[in-house]
């Protein structure tokens, strides 16, 4: 089965209000890879492709994608995960420096706070198993 990818370039340039990066696939790829990775354990609805059939859903996980990239163009990663954080970021009179190398989540992948506030809003995570 092919890798889903949750957003297109169009979409991300939509979300950051910029132009796609030239690797945009490549990283859409990877962020929705991170995203199936943070939903081992949600539970909803798919059709024959294993895509999600309600729109609300198919929604958050585009916009949750582009969130990620949108956080890894941020802090400079280019999907790895190697470019780790910080190393002097200022922000108006916030200044923070330094690396951090905070440990996984438990889903072992580090989601960007806009992706995962984009799953939690549907109810994708924390996984639950409704009763049908």
């Amino acid at each position: 089965m092919a890798a889903r990818i949750y957003a297109t370039p169009e979409q991300l340039a939509a979300w950051t209000g910029q132009t796609a990066p030239d690797d945009a696939e490549r990283l859409l790829a990877r962020a929705s890879e991170d995203i199936d990775s943070a939903l081992l354990t949600a539970v909803y609805a798919v059709d024959e492709d294993g895509d999600p059939t309600d729109p609300k859903i198919a929604a958050a996980l585009g916009d949750a994608t582009c969130a990620q990239v949108e956080y890894w163009l941020a802090t400079g990663d280019d999907g790895t995960g190697a470019a780790g954080h910080w190393d002097a970021v200022s922000i108006g009179p916030v200044s923070l420096s330094g690396r951090s190398s905070a440990p996984p989540a438990a889903s072992g992948v580090e989601l960007a706070p806009r992706a995962a506030r984009a799953l939690r809003r549907v109810g994708l995570v924390p996984g639950v198993v409704w009763p049908w």
